[in-house]
């Protein structure tokens, strides 16, 4: 029996699909912060310039969220599997292109590709759990792949660090790129026995128009915030914005115009037209905003002010990883027992860790003999945020895409992400732009990073307003449904 012929309640190997999903989701997205310790070396060995350095950090991102939703849509019509086994051999090719870049920008350009793959990956992995699982059994699901997003984010300066420490500051970095091809190969040897072939529910012609304004829009709008680099960057880049949201109008309307003609739109009207998942992708925005760019500014920190290396300042963040990852285990019973209620706790948690983290920076970071001190506590700290962190993620997804069809699994995923790739280039580039300011300025080390830090905490708190809004909206439906459903009963009486 084929994979398509078995219910996903009854089809024993879901979880193998799944563990293959977590396995490839943790390698494109652990490449969005693994290269932050590993700056300094590849500056050193290849003398890049400050432009290149920026491409090879922002570069990933702004690709990654370019191909999203394209991809989602193509997966959606019935190429998932052809996709995610493709999109992973791209990857591994592109991540051996950047191990052996002769320059930087050789380097740029294929951390660019390497973004693109990773954002062909991805939609496919949220659109197998969708079809693969339901009911408790995929907020399980989405538990553990928040526990794969938050541990991914978090140690990848760790496991920079150490593959720096192991290979040297001069070679180093080209293995923070290269490991990824022994473990890609892993990956896909599995994957062509596990993950199933996709049937379409509705096969038909993609959408050029849509597809072309959905990708211009997500460029205009995240250029002026990948490409700065804190200081000396020219205000010119901000008249990307309105032209993104010109673009973005009017790939709306076309899409209206699209589906009123009976055609199938990229954009689904049927999707943006659910307030749960509308809540969720503002929420998720937000969060990924101050939650992505906790990690730059402290690693920055702690290798340029305090002299640690990047492996003394990834072990730093590492207890972050690990409380993040023990929660979102533990998130799918949670969420599926209190719902929103349990990310508004859980931010709540993430806001008291992130101004602990801030306090101890700015109290004993402004003493240059106690830095032992400060690693300790903001380590501990950062674990707090974790543990927080745990219960935003893997729920927020779960509650967002809980009510999108399975057929729109993929295309709706790949929206939900594109905004938090948005949100990660917001945040890094208004706290970078903080950081890089309040130096400039002659402010301390420590006080800029405090001063970045509040930017990261004002984020967060944004995402725990969209919370408390969206619970609230959740509760006054159900006390309509509560309501109505006696009335109906003394009518019927």
């Amino acid at each position: 029996m084929t994979p398509d012929a078995t219910s996903p309640e009854t089809d024993p190997q879901r979880w193998r699909v799944l563990a293959v999903c977590l396995a490839a989701g943790f390698i494109t997205l652990l490449d969005v912060s693994i290269v932050n310790v590993a700056m300094p070396s590849i500056q050193h060995a290849l003398h890049a310039s400050a432009s290149a350095l920026q491409l090879v950090v922002a570069g990933y991102t702004l690709a990654f969220g370019l191909v999203l939703v394209p991809a989602g849509r193509l997966g959606d019509a019935g190429h998932r599997r052809s996709l995610f086994l493709a999109g992973l051999v791209a990857f591994a090719l592109a991540s051996l292109g950047a191990g052996i870049a002769p320059g930087d920008i050789w380097l740029a350009v294929a951390r660019l590709v390497q973004g693109a793959c990773a954002g062909i990956v991805s939609p496919q992995v949220t659109g197998y759990i969708q079809q693969e699982f339901r009911g408790f059994e995929r907020a399980r699901a989405f538990g553990m792949f928040g526990a794969v997003v938050g541990v991914a984010t978090a140690i990848g300066p760790l496991l920079g660090g150490l593959l720096i420490q192991a290979f040297g500051e001069q070679d180093g970095w080209r293995w923070v790129f290269g490991i990824n091809v022994p473990i890609v190969a892993v990956v896909l040897a599995v994957a062509v026995r596990a993950v199933p072939r996709t049937v379409a529910v509705r096969r038909s012609a993609l959408d050029p128009v849509g597809l072309v304004g959905i990708a211009a829009t997500t460029v205009a709008v995240m250029v002026p915030f990948v490409l700065t680099t804190g200081t000396g960057d020219s205000p010119a880049r901000w008249w990307f914005l309105p032209v993104g949201v010109v673009l973005g109008a009017a790939t709306i309307l076309w899409e209206r115009r699209y589906e009123r003609r009976g055609q199938d739109p990229v954009l689904s009207p049927e999707v943006l037209g659910l307030r749960s998942f509308r809540f969720g992708a503002l929420l998720g925005l937000a969060y990924f905003a101050g939650f992505t760019s906790v990690f730059l500014v402290i690693t920055l920190f702690l290798q340029d002010d305090l002299g640690l290396s990047a492996l003394q300042a990834g072990l730093v963040g590492l207890p972050f990883a690990i409380a993040s990852g023990i929660s979102a285990l533990a998130s799918g019973r949670a969420v599926a027992r209190w719902g929103r209620p349990v990310v508004v706790v859980a931010l709540c948690v993430v806001v008291v860790g992130l101004a602990g983290t801030d306090l101890a920076i700015r109290i004993i970071g402004a003493a240059p003999d106690r830095t032992a001190l400060l690693c300790v506590v903001v380590a501990t700290t950062q674990c707090v945020a974790g543990a927080g962190s745990g219960l935003v993620i893997a729920p927020n997804q779960t509650l967002t895409l809980a009510e999108v069809p399975v057929r729109r699994a993929g295309m709706a995923g790949s929206m939900l992400q594109v905004g938090q790739r948005i949100g990660s280039a917001v945040g890094i580039s208004a706290v970078l732009a903080v950081f890089y300011g309040s130096q400039a300025s002659g402010a301390s080390g420590s006080a800029a990073v405090g001063r970045g830090l509040l930017i990261t905490i004002a984020l967060v708190l944004c995402a725990l307003v969209v919370a408390l809004l969206d619970a609230r909206r959740r509760a006054g439906e159900a006390g309509d449904e509560d309501v109505e459903a006696p009335r109906a009963d003394r009518e019927t009486a």
